[in-house]
């Protein structure tokens, strides 16, 4: 029998995620803020989860469908105690069995994860990155499409890598960072700064 699975959020991110999740879950339904009026996959409206009185099964796992890491982050510093978040990994990906992985993570269509990386907790590995061998990469991160992150690659919390971006070897990346799409990334990059080019510079 498959695990039931709730999706927080529903629209475009979660759209995706729910089309990973169909080969191995049991998909109950979505949780937002309102009904929404479009419902692509006809599924059913379970309520406001940060409702105090939204009530579910123990049995119920939750996944996040929402791609902007701050949104994520505030959502589950609410939820994170009344809610048993799954990570959902598309069957397309490569994750090696030595990866260190946390929960509510969502690991799109041909992603790549080598050898002894660290994922941490509500990350996006959004479709056909690569996350080299000993990677490490801190809670609420997105790493865009077609991005690569070279071996002993390390992001901060709340990052944001654009997609088709490259990290060179080695580079230590801070928190709360935006790198542009297409950037190539062959620093170190401080807490709090906006990057792109290629090589990256500082754009703030």
């Amino acid at each position: 029998m498959l695990d039931k699975l709730a999706i927080i959020g529903y629209s475009g991110h979660a759209y995706v995620v729910l089309e990973s999740a169909l080969s191995d879950f049991a998909i109950i339904g979505y949780c937002d803020t309102k009904k929404m009026d479009h419902n692509p996959y006809g599924i059913e409206y379970l309520g406001n989860e940060a409702d105090p009185d939204f009530a579910f099964n123990n049995d119920v796992k939750f996944i996040l469908g929402i791609g902007d890491n701050n949104i994520r982050k505030k959502i589950c510093s609410n939820l994170s105690h009344r809610f048993d978040f799954t990570n959902v990994i598309d069957r397309s990906a490569l994750v090696s069995t030595s990866v260190i992985i946390g929960n509510g993570n969502f690991i799109n269509k041909n992603v790549c994860v080598n050898a002894q990386a660290r994922i941490g907790n509500h990350c996006i590995l959004n479709t056909g990155s690569i996350v080299e061998h000993e990677c490490e990469i801190s809670d609420f991160v997105h790493i865009g499409p077609g991005a690569v992150l070279a071996g002993n690659v390390k992001i901060g919390e709340c990052t944001f890598v654009g997609a088709n971006s490259v990290i060179k070897q080695g580079v230590k990346v801070g928190k709360n960072v935006i790198i542009g799409a297409g950037s190539v990334v062959i620093r170190d990059v401080p807490d709090n700064y906006i990057i792109a080019g290629n090589p990256s510079k500082t754009i703030k």
